[in-house]
């Protein structure tokens, strides 16, 4: 089968020259063959082997596919297994699995080019925990079958909620007593022990069984029920609890540091109660959930159709506990506290006893400054139970009678709501005491003195002698000077023209003009406006250069002074620089060097509407609210003419946000996992996934669906409008029989990722009768040669229509029995009657058989006896 064509040279071969032979292979069987080529150059021999192979596939395929860790959130998770071709032909595989987990896999079968790869896609669903370890067959051509195996791990998404200092699982904190308008922190971690991101938020359950919401627990039955009765049931906890951060995301094992804060705020009353009795103790529950997976049941819906979610709702309890308390200060011996009468310049002095009657928390006081009365010591704390004394006196600063309201702030602790973690100290409770005191006048000689220069405000009657009730010395000399151009009494005619700024000295400052204020200031008289005489004592007086070295200093005070605001507005100047240097402004300052227009009232624009608020994006989500936003969306009519795409302005911008976390657990979408149960083959299947939007804009749902069971599922695209419920129906349709299982995708705002679980169990078409042997006997008062007859029922458990036809199974003797009717259909969910005769006749069989042949599906063979009775 080896053909060798050549011409061999009949001179040798010179240097550089070839000789060119030509070895065909013509197989003419499917077998290698194995040849030899002999080549003589000139006494060396060189032996040649040919190899004649048939052309053949080489498949290889890995052994084992490890899909790693998994979280249980009803996805499905695809992994690729390689089948290559290393031939020079096209081979054929195929795969078998009866393993006890769901597997998805394409293709089944098929052809693997040579020199290729060709990918087969393995799916499993992510609903339910456990270690999946199986394996499946890949039959191989020319290599026969190969085991593959299928591994991984599907795990719970778990949250856990851990102590910063001991690093363990926390079921429940206790603030333990706090003050009535302070604030107490504690922070946790919360953990996320899975290998999956997850997106959470912090929801308070205030309808909580077991919760607490101001009721002294130490009280008995009578008062506790009566407290009940008497509290304002529309407490917002989310003032009382914060939770810091209360949305965010964690990465695969990562921690969280949250801060908590408890403020408790006493309760209005009607009427006056004692402060001692109220005392509110607190009990709440802070659910840490996953974000759109929320437990329970969404809401009843219109026709009775119930959504609900997934059993496996991803969320972590945490209790939280404190006591809220009042301030209970005593004050010994009251207060009210009365002075003695006092003098001015006097002082009179009382002791007041502080006494703290809790018996849980300290006080931390401080007195605020009041006017002719001192307080030592003026702050101070007290611990709890004990007392102390403050030392108040009456330093009266003017005759009269007093009544001060002095105020005591009690310090503490309070929260700042825009930073949790910083705790400010502030003042929030004041209790007020009044002192009272009187200050009389102290009866002293009156001394006269003569006034030689011009008559005072006040006087005797004579203008001659002047009181001086005080009877102390003036630190200063009576001076009294004036403008020289605001009078010309007596001017002596050569001083008539001055024109100089002089200042005026009375004739009573003669003390005076020996020191002058300013040596560089002329004075004059008041009624000839000579220049005075004036004497500079320079034993005393500032020499010329001590007065410019003065000079020099204040100068260097009002440069630095100076500096300082240069430097400031250096500052201030480049800030703005900074503002401005964008490629959006240039710098230019707003209207410089523009008139401003005339403005009339038509060129005033229509207000804007203010931007929507979604609700609850700044305050912490309770259970409360969110059950009065569902009930407030889901008690209007079911929405049924939705927009595929949105429209107008307003959808656009809507459809456009992007939605935080808090925003996305408003929205409802579910049920999360839908179960059609068991489902005929070759039917059609409907079910409702749920849409609540609780938010006040609008949504853009969109369903992504790659299986071609789901296809007629419409509409997959719809805008929802604000506190708006609607459904989308989702069609099942199958022609495999079998355990369905899948999930599809959906986005909120074309962002917002989330999956459904479709679950279904495709049966065969199938009857059922009512029984397998029919027994048929006479009816008594019928005369003889009478048809024996009985029914049988056709049952359809399924929920298509099936076809059927019977079929007599005859032997050697033809059947004396008869059925109708012989062919028909069976609705969904119903039966039919058929009726067998049975024909008595001479030597008749009185046993027969049918065969129920139902169309594309089974077949059920019903016994027939016929019962003769003989009569005598």
């Amino acid at each position: 089968q080896f053909k060798l064509i050549v011409e061999n040279p009949e001179k040798p071969v010179a240097s550089g020259l070839q000789v060119k032979a030509v070895v065909e292979y013509t197989p003419k069987c499917a077998e290698d063959l194995q040849d030899e080529l002999t080549l003589l150059v000139d006494d060396d021999v060189v032996h040649i082997p040919l190899l004649g192979l048939i052309p053949y596939c080489d498949l290889e395929v890995e052994s084992e596919v490890n899909f790693g860790e998994m979280i249980a959130n009803n996805k499905l998770v695809t992994k690729e297994i390689r089948i290559a071709n290393r031939g020079t032909i096209s081979g054929v595989f195929r795969v078998s699995y009866g393993g006890v987990v769901l597997l998805n896999i394409k293709p089944t079968r098929g052809v693997v080019k040579p020199k290729s790869v060709r990918k087969i896609e393995v799916d499993i669903c992510t609903d339910v925990p456990g270690v999946i370890k199986e394996m499946m067959k890949v039959e191989l051509e020319g290599r026969g079958c190969t085991e593959v195996w299928i591994k991984g791990v599907v795990v719970e998404q778990v949250l856990k909620v851990l102590g910063v200092s001991c690093g363990k699982v926390l079921k429940c904190i206790n603030f333990g007593p706090v003050y009535f308008g302070t604030s107490k922190t504690e922070k946790i971690h919360l953990y996320n022990e899975s290998p999956e991101c997850m997106d959470w938020v912090a929801v308070l359950e205030d309808n909580a069984v077991g919760g607490e919401m101001g009721t002294d627990l130490q009280g008995s039955t009578d008062a506790v029920l009566q407290d009940i009765s008497l509290k304002n049931k529309d407490v917002d906890v989310s003032t009382l609890i914060l939770c810091v951060p209360n949305q965010g995301t964690l990465l695969p094992y990562e921690k969280s540091l949250i801060t908590l804060c408890f403020s408790p705020e006493k309760f209005e009353r009607d009427f006056e109660v004692d402060d001692s009795s109220l005392i509110q103790d607190y009990v709440l529950f802070l659910r840490f959930e996953t974000v759109g997976k929320r437990g329970g049941c969404l809401q009843t819906l219109s026709g009775g159709a119930t959504a609900t979610t997934s059993s496996h709702s991803r969320h972590v309890d945490l209790a939280l506990m404190g006591s809220g308390f009042p301030v209970i200060l005593t004050f010994k011996p009251g207060t009210v506290i009365n002075f003695k009468d006092c003098y001015l310049g006097e002082q009179t002095r009382a002791v007041c006893t502080m006494k703290n009657e809790s018996e849980f928390l300290p006080v931390t006081f401080r007195f605020r400054k009041a006017a002719h009365f001192n307080i030592s010591p003026e702050r101070g704390k007290l611990k709890k139970k004990s007392e102390k004394e403050v030392m108040i006196s009456f330093s009266p600063r003017q005759i009269g009678t007093f009544e001060m309201k002095q105020i005591i702030d009690i310090i503490g602790t309070g929260v700042d709501k825009n930073n949790v973690d910083v705790l400010k100290t502030k003042s929030f409770h004041q209790i007020y005491l009044t002192l009272l005191g009187v200050c009389k006048s102290k009866r002293t000689s009156v001394v006269f003195t003569i006034n030689p220069g011009l008559t005072p405000l006040i006087s005797n009657a004579t203008g001659q002698f002047v009181a001086d009730g005080t009877g102390q010395l003036s630190d200063t000399a009576p001076v009294a000077i004036l403008k020289s151009t605001q009078t010309q009494i007596h001017t002596h005619r050569k001083n008539r023209n001055c024109k100089d700024d002089a200042l005026i000295a009375f004739p009573n400052d003669r003390a005076a003009s020996l020191r002058p204020s300013e040596w560089n200031k002329k004075y004059r008289t008041i009624f000839t406006k000579t220049e005075r005489y004036y004497y500079i004592d320079p034993e005393f007086a500032y020499t010329d250069s001590e007065r410019l070295l003065r000079k020099e200093n204040k100068k260097h005070y009002i440069d630095f002074i100076s500096s300082l605001r240069q430097r400031r507005l250096e500052k201030e100047a480049a800030r703005q620089f900074h503002i401005y240097n964008n490629p959006v402004s240039i710098g230019i300052k707003p209207a410089e060097g523009l008139k401003s227009p005339d403005v009339s009232i038509a060129d005033f624009p229509k207000e804007k509407p203010q931007p929507k608020m979604l609700p609850l994006d700044d305050c912490m989500l309770t259970s409360r609210k969110l059950a009065a936003i569902v009930s407030k969306s889901t008690n209007k009519g079911v929405w049924s003419w939705l927009s595929p795409m949105p429209a107008s302005t307003q959808e656009k911008e809507d459809c456009s946000l992007t939605l935080t976390h808090k925003q996305l657990h408003q929205i409802f979408i579910g049920p999360s996992t839908i179960d059609f149960g068991d489902v005929c083959v070759y039917s059609t299947t409907t079910k409702e996934l749920h849409i609540i939007n609780n938010l006040s804009v609008h949504i853009w749902i969109q369903i992504e669906i790659d299986v071609a069971e789901l296809q007629e599922t419409s509409p997959l695209s719809q805008v929802v409008p604000p506190l708006t419920k609607t459904h989308i129906p989702v069609v099942f349709e199958t022609i495999t029989v079998g355990m369905f299982k899948s999930s599809f995708s959906y986005k909120i705002n074309n962002q917002h990722i989330g999956h459904v679980l479709v679950i279904a169990h495709a049966m065969p078409i199938e009857l059922q009768l009512s029984t397998r042997e029919l027994i048929l006997s006479p009816v008594p008062g019928c005369l003889a040669g009478t048809e024996f007859r009985r029914t049988v029922r056709v049952c359809n458990p399924r929920n298509h229509p099936a076809g059927f036809t019977w079929r007599p199974v005859t032997g050697d003797r033809k059947s004396a029995f008869t059925i109708r009717a012989t062919r028909g259909f069976v609705e969904a969910y119903s039966d039919v009657e058929c009726e067998v005769v049975w024909h008595p006749g001479f030597n008749t069989p009185e046993t027969g058989q049918f065969t129920l042949c139902v169309r594309k599906g089974n077949s059920i063979n019903l016994k027939c006896f016929a019962k003769v009775t003989t009569h005598v």
